[in-house]
């Protein structure tokens, strides 16, 4: 791809992630002489060791990373005074170029709901699934109703299957046998089973399954396509109530001490926003579209007062807790660490076959986790209502996802060198919702001022309970299993039946549950407050829904009271999806590229 040549184009995508990727890319190769520019605030990912090989995910969440924002939110009483910091992709690619590479997709009821409960034709499920199908390739197991087998994003089982996962699948046989356990948790038709976990990773070259490879750096040839990285979207340029280009400068973080000279680049036909959950609505508040009081309060001139821009802000909480694991157990902790033979070895193997744990991100097995009876009653009153007005009558719908990862996540480096478990549980559907608005109207580099509101919402704690008592009870059972590590448990007390340790190997499948009193709850509970985190699945700053109800583009992704804007990326999700977020951003890139395909009569999308 060439670089700028001159300022003319076509269609220019404030934004390079998942989903800009998906949509220039379909557009380019439907018609290649459409000029194309995309504008994306971080470096360029291409070929690089730290986005195609898989296991490196957990270097993209290290304190200096360059490759992800590290956005700060204003501290929170709910969270004890802490402030959530939620990293979001900043590099060609986005999220896909630096997520864990699970392949996980919502149920079918979450897209029906953006039909009929927020009134966005075209949204629900049976109009999104085609377009799930064409995005993959699933190599898996053949002939899956549900599944692709001509799309250009690859989906395996990794480069190798730990004994980690295999073990927790047999636990769940015997200790929870009322669940199914073996299914394919990704079908878009169960729910509550125990399954293997696929991932974003070619079988055959374990490389990353990424939105940058397989839809921008796969048409280098095309000249009219192109991407400058290290640029960020000021603001949109509107004329006469239509959108005709965007200004911008350069990114202080990518590229640190250059001049911050503004540029223009003139859009013929469209502007589409794509910088995400984070950048999107500080794009078009700096352009005068948000609401009054935040426009007046940064001095942004007013061009269309919309209240719901930087509102709905929603994620899913996730906690990782880690246990301690045999010498047999097989995980990523000595790759994690950097031990110099473990790496050699697996780098030798992944170049030979793209086998072997480069190929892996840890994660072999799951249970998508909708409580029974039993479990219900364990959510306690907190929850009862939440569960009769949303999730009662939608049996697609699970609470949570609950799995064992084979290594150690969090601080390792004050964790004693050894192998590790850690339970990963993260709730699908948080009541809680914060909001992401400009801190300046003329600085497009500042920090937002971003309020995650995790946890305000009282019934948002009951599920993070019952997915650490869940997974402490499966972890707990299976054969590499060697006790806790405390630093990371919640700090029971002296004399609590639910106090744990080290332990010279597992308990019995029919051994009892733990006991917990309800200072034992409380105890969790502070425990959740002062460490649960993002799960990386920002979403809904820029809502499809009507606008008298906060809505911020209607369902052809239009601006309301602009023409000629759109915006593209998981920010105009209405409301929660029930997995990680990657498949639904490819999915509304794809919805998006049909779209706008045909408004402008570019044939050979569909």
């Amino acid at each position: 791809m060439a670089q700028l040549a001159d300022e003319q184009f076509d269609i220019i995508f404030a934004g390079g992630g998942t989903a800009a990727c998906v949509v220039a890319g379909r557009l380019a190769a439907a018609d290649p002489s459409l000029r194309i520019l995309v504008l994306e605030a971080g470096k360029h990912t291409r070929d690089q060791d730290a986005h195609i090989q898989p296991f490196r995910f957990i270097s993209h969440l290290a304190p200096t990373s360059t490759t992800v924002t590290f956005n700060i939110s204003n501290p929170s009483k709910h969270l004890r005074g802490r402030a959530a910091i939620v990293p979001s992709g900043r590099c060609v690619g986005g999220g896909s170029s630096v997520n864990f590479a699970a392949y996980t997709r919502a149920s079918p009821s979450d897209y029906d709901d953006w039909e009929t409960i927020y009134r966005n034709p075209g949204w629900g499920s049976k109009d999104l699934i085609p377009l799930f199908k064409k995005t993959e390739t699933y190599q898996v197991l053949p002939d899956q109703v549900n599944h692709g087998y001509s799309g250009p994003l690859k989906v395996s089982r990794g480069g190798i299957q730990s004994n980690v996962g295999k073990e927790f699948l047999e636990v769940a046989k015997q200790y929870d046998p009322e669940r199914e356990v073996g299914g394919d948790v990704a079908d878009l038709i169960k729910c509550n089973v125990y399954g293997p976990c696929a991932k974003w990773i070619d079988g055959e070259s374990g490389r990353r399954s990424d939105a940058a490879h397989h839809f921008i750096y796969n048409q280098r040839e095309n000249i009219n396509l192109q991407v400058l990285d290290g640029k960020r979207v000021k603001r949109v340029v509107i004329e006469n109530g239509r959108a005709v280009g965007v200004e911008y400068v350069i990114d202080t973080l990518s590229c640190p001490g250059t001049e911050q000279s503004l540029s223009f680049a003139r859009a013929s036909r469209l502007v589409v926003v794509s910088a995400g959950a984070f950048g999107s609505p500080g794009i078009l508040e700096r352009s005068g579209i948000g609401a009054s009081a935040i426009l007046k309060q940064h001095g942004v001139e007013e061009i269309v007062d919309l209240p719901g821009v930087g509102e709905n802000y929603q994620d899913h909480n996730v906690s990782f807790v880690p246990y301690l694991a045999s010498d047999q157990a097989e995980t990523l902790d000595p790759l994690f660490r950097g031990d110099q033979e473990a790496l050699a070895t697996s780098f030798q193997q992944w170049a030979k076959d793209g086998k072997g744990p480069v190929a892996q991100n840890g994660v072999d097995a799951a249970l998508r986790l909708r409580p029974n009876s039993d479990e219900l009653n364990e959510l306690g009153p907190s929850f009862q209502d939440r569960w009769q007005t949303f999730f009662a009558n939608k049996p697609d719908k699970a609470i949570a996802a609950v799995a064992p990862i084979a290594a150690f996540l969090g601080d390792f480096s004050a964790a004693p060198p050894r192998n590790y478990l850690s339970a990963c549980y993260f709730t699908f559907y948080p009541a809680s919702t914060g909001s992401v608005h400009i801190k300046s109207g003329n600085d497009a580099n500042a920090a937002p001022d971003f309020t995650a509101g995790f946890l305000s919402d009282p019934s948002d704690l009951a599920p993070l309970r019952l997915g650490y008592k869940k997974t402490r009870e499966l972890l707990r059972r299976m054969p590499v299993y060697r006790g806790e590590y405390i630093p990371s448990h919640p700090p029971f007390t002296d004399g609590s039946a639910a106090k744990c340790g080290e332990a010279c190997g597992p308990v019995a499948i029919s051994a009892p549950d733990i006991t917990y009193s309800p200072e034992d709850d409380e105890v969790i509970d502070n425990f959740h407050r002062d460490v649960v985190q993002t799960a990386w699945h920002s979403l809904g700053t820029c809502a499809m829904k009507p606008r008298e109800e906060g809505g911020v583009v209607d369902h052809y992704l239009n601006v309301y009271g602009v023409e000629g804007l759109k915006v593209a990326d998981l920010s105009i999700a209405p409301s929660n999806v029930g997995a990680n977020t990657y498949s639904t951003a490819l999915v509304v890139g794809e919805k998006a590229a049909v779209i706008i395909a045909k408004e402008l009569g570019i044939k050979g999308v569909v």
